[in-house]
């Protein structure tokens, strides 16, 4: 939140007010900041409202700053301003820059100026050592100072390349949202240690552990995965009821607290997946190696247990530092084909699984649990990164059956420490929770406004609340339509997001009132905390306020970093999606209309889901006007309408690389 600071004393009246919170800046070089709702008026001795009476757009509600008053403020910087006036728009001008969002950005040498990548950087770079590179080049570049008089000055810490070559885009997306693509010296030298003594490690540490060598277990992962952090084993036992446990990869015993390795885990939060390559959270030596739950090798694991009966109720579980050793890594594909043809290895155990995973992913649709399905797409490429083709990832049941268990146990463990907590309150039972907030009625809102002008109804009018159980309907109605992936977008988009947090509110898209992130420690860092806190608390020893502050701290940091890893991949995507279409400059396709502003409407092509628009100039003679409403563009002579959903055929005028856009026109 915004802080609110009395300026120093000024001639003819009272202090000034200074606030002070994070700057957003656009495109065009206009900063806003959060404007905060009440203020303290020293000069009067109380608190007083300072927000001008008025709803609507966020940006006529934050406080303005024009280019010239941000006083070398960029996007995300932590910022104090002075209050400039009120009407007819709060407005301000930066007086101090508290703390920089990033001080590194990925450029492009042009015309003796590095060019930042990311377009709300306003200003071009000076080199003092410009000229060593050619134009065209892309490079890494510090920023050394910048007072907001004149072009920030900078110097080049890596050069990356010629712009355009596929490893070169794919790096600098990796490092312009603040990943680094190699390991530090300690930490690439503690991995190999680690690795060298693995053998004498799981020696050691065999006697300690819950064995489940000698039990039937696999992993099943997409064929192109490199670490497997989670493996399935079954035992059926003489009453008919089944043991199934759901191995974790023990990454947290080879990154203790304060190790280098430890400390690069946290610093990183997450792995980050581009088109063609994965910049991991561990060196491979832990994230392809020691951690990985490789078939035939012996493994640590952290293993929650679960006793459960044919219509898949939990019976009783346990959670345990465990060692496996994995029988048999399946792709979901062979998996299928096993379940498919009923021959193979592990046909019953694989049968056994798939029908409790039905049971599970049943009971939670009838909790109102929304499926959001998903649109990933898969790009063929040759070896030096030019796309083949693209097509869309086809969902199979396996990839159903291994979510299904991987969201039992990161619910059970969470509800297991929510448990202990209620047992036992003189005791810190903190914990990491992942959660999801229930929407915010205005998004909620123009969501049912959205489906209801393409045809559908949602939820009951009469309600002023919409539940999940409304969106998980509308869902399995638009199955197998055309707009289905269009409303899907759409109410993804009206979600709150999903973070990390030590205070449980629930998850509202999974309806589920506990869940962390239990599953995944070789690529998410707080999937390694809770490894943490889980053994913490079954050893007895709850973690101290320190230990809880500092945990706050972690979550907002991995809920951060998550987003920008989401972000660099839907980057690395539409820029090969973008490549791929320029060979196709004058070709027509089939599409969607997945936008209508009143510029034009963006389209999104059938097959590889590259999206652009149609500007309105080019629809013909008829003045065509934007309708809100009916999310149509509508002529005024003709009455022609084209409305969101609407299925059309392009044709592909332009595709600019650099920009990332795609621009068509309707045939």
């Amino acid at each position: 939140m915004p802080r609110s600071r009395a300026g120093g004393p000024q001639k003819g009246g009272a202090p000034k007010k200074r606030i002070e919170g994070i700057v957003q800046i656009t495109r065009k070089g206009v900063g806003y900041v959060p404007w905060p709702v009440s203020t303290q008026d020293q000069s009067r001795g109380g608190p007083v409202s300072l927000r001008p009476s008025r709803g609507g757009d966020p940006e006529k509600e934050d406080i303005e700053i024009q280019t010239a008053g941000l006083g070398g403020a960029l996007n995300g910087d932590t910022v104090e301003i002075e209050l400039s006036g009120l009407y007819p728009r709060p407005k301000g001008k930066v007086v101090k820059v508290v703390q920089r969002a990033k001080e590194e950005f990925v450029c492009t040498i042009k015309g003796g100026l590095a060019i930042a990548a990311d377009t709300r950087m306003y200003r071009s770079f000076k080199l003092d050592d410009a000229g060593t590179y050619a134009e065209g080049e892309k490079v890494l570049v510090r920023l050394i100072s910048f007072d907001g008089n004149g072009d920030p000055r900078g110097m080049v810490v890596e050069h990356l390349g010629t712009a355009g070559e596929h490893r070169v885009e794919m790096n600098a997306i990796v490092l312009e949202h603040g990943f680094r693509t190699d390991f530090p010296a300690d930490v690439a030298a503690e991995a190999a240690t680690i690795e060298r003594n693995h053998a004498h490690t799981i020696k050691e540490e065999a006697p300690r552990r819950a064995d489940y060598r000698g039990t039937t277990t696999f992993t099943i992962d997409p064929l192109t995965a490199k670490d497997f952090d989670d493996a399935l084993s079954i035992e059926k036992l003489p009453n008919g009821e089944y043991e199934i446990g759901i191995h974790i990869a023990d990454a947290t015993y080879f990154c203790r607290e304060g190790t280098a390795l430890g400390k690069e885990a946290e610093r990183r939060g997450t792995s980050v997946y581009l088109v063609d390559a994965t910049i991991p959270m561990l060196p491979h030596e832990l994230s392809g190696n020691v951690c990985s739950l490789k078939e035939n090798e012996d493994r640590l694991a952290f293993s929650a247990v679960f006793r459960m009966n044919d219509k898949a109720h939990v019976l009783e579980r346990r959670f345990e530092k465990s060692i496996i050793r994995s029988d048999k890594r399946f792709t979901y594909e062979e998996a299928q084909e096993v379940l498919n043809t009923g021959k193979g290895l592990f046909i019953e155990e694989l049968g056994i699984l798939r029908q409790l995973a039905r049971v599970l992913k049943k009971q939670r649709e009838a909790e109102g649990a929304i499926d959001f399905g998903d649109n990933e797409v898969k790009f063929d490429l040759d070896e030096k990164g030019k796309v083949l083709s693209i097509t869309r990832k086809e969902r199979i049941e396996t990839n159903s059956l291994i979510e299904e268990f991987m969201l039992l146990a990161n619910r059970e463990v969470a509800m297991h420490i929510s448990k202990l907590a209620e047992k036992v309150p003189e005791k810190n039972y903190t914990f990491l929770y992942r959660i999801h907030d229930d929407p915010k009625p205005e998004r909620i809102e123009e969501l049912a406004t959205f489906v209801r002008a393409l045809g559908y109804e949602f939820g009951n009018k009469q309600k002023k609340k919409y539940t999940a159980r409304d969106i998980a309907k509308l869902l399995h109605e638009i199955e197998g339509k055309p707009e289905e992936h269009l409303i899907r977008t759409a109410t993804l988009r009206s979600m709150a997001k999903a973070i990390y947090t030590t205070k449980n509110i629930g998850h509202f898209g999974l309806s589920f009132k506990h869940y962390t992130h239990f599953t995944s420690p070789i690529r998410r860092y707080p999937d390694m905390l809770v490894h943490r806190i889980l053994e913490s608390h079954l050893n007895g020893k709850p973690i101290t306020r320190k230990e809880f502050q500092n945990l706050e701290r972690l979550c907002i940091e991995a809920s951060q970093k998550e987003g920008k890893a989401v972000e660099a991949e839907r980057e690395s995507i539409r820029y090969k999606q973008v490549e791929y279409m320029q060979e196709k400059v004058g070709q027509e396709f089939d599409a969607v209309i997945s936008g209508v502003t009143e510029w034009g409407l963006y389209v999104e092509e059938k097959i590889s889901a590259a999206d652009g628009l149609v500007r309105v100039r080019s629809l013909g003679s008829d003045f065509f006007s934007h309708s809100p409403k009916e999310y149509a563009l509508v002529g005024q002579r003709t009455k022609k309408k084209y409305a969101l959903g609407d299925r059309v055929r392009v044709k592909l005028v332009a595709a600019d690389l650099a920009a990332r856009q795609l621009d068509f026109e309707l045939v």
